[in-house]
C-alpha cells in the first residue's frame, strides 16, 4: 500500500511540475504553494498552526511566508482576540492563486484516474475522505 501511495504522490508531483508554468505565476514552487494551499484551508491562522498542520518546522514555514507576503498572497493581521497573537491569511491575490493550483492538480488527478471507470472513482473519494 505505501509503495502504491508513494508511486501515485510521485506521479502526481512529477506531472504538476512538469505543468507549473501553466498556473504556478508567482514561482512559488512546491512547498510554499502546498502552505499556501494549507493556509487557506485553515485561515485566519497564527503560524503555530500552520507548523501544526503541515509538520514542518517554524523556520521552514517562516520562510515560506515570507514569500507568500512578498508576492501579496498573504496578509498578517492581529488577532482581535488577543493582540498578542499575529493571524495569517490568503488576500484576494492569494485565493485567485489557490484556485488555480486546486484546478491544476484537480486536472492533475483526473488524468492519472483517466483509466479508473467512474465507480471505481467514487469509491476511492468516498476511501479518501475517511482518512
Amino acid at each position: 500500500m505505501a509503495r502504491l501511495v508513494d508511486r501515485f504522490m510521485r506521479r502526481i508531483h512529477s506531472t504538476l511540475h512538469t505543468r507549473a508554468a501553466e498556473f504556478d505565476t508567482h514561482k512559488l514552487g512546491p512547498n510554499t504553494a502546498m502552505a499556501l494551499l494549507t493556509l487557506a484551508d485553515i485561515e485566519p491562522a497564527p503560524i503555530q498552526a500552520l507548523v501544526r498542520t503541515m509538520n514542518r518546522d517554524k523556520s521552514q514555514i517562516t520562510r515560506m511566508l515570507a514569500k507568500l507576503e512578498d508576492t501579496g498572497l498573504v496578509r498578517r493581521a492581529a488577532d482581535p482576540v488577543d493582540g498578542r497573537v499575529t493571524l495569517l491569511s490568503t488576500t484576494e491575490a492569494g485565493a485567485a492563486a489557490v484556485l488555480r493550483i486546486q484546478a491544476a492538480v484537480a486536472e492533475v488527478i483526473d488524468g492519472i484516474l483517466q483509466p479508473l471507470p467512474e465507480p471505481d472513482r467514487e469509491t476511492l473519494r468516498s476511501l479518501l475522505s475517511r482518512i
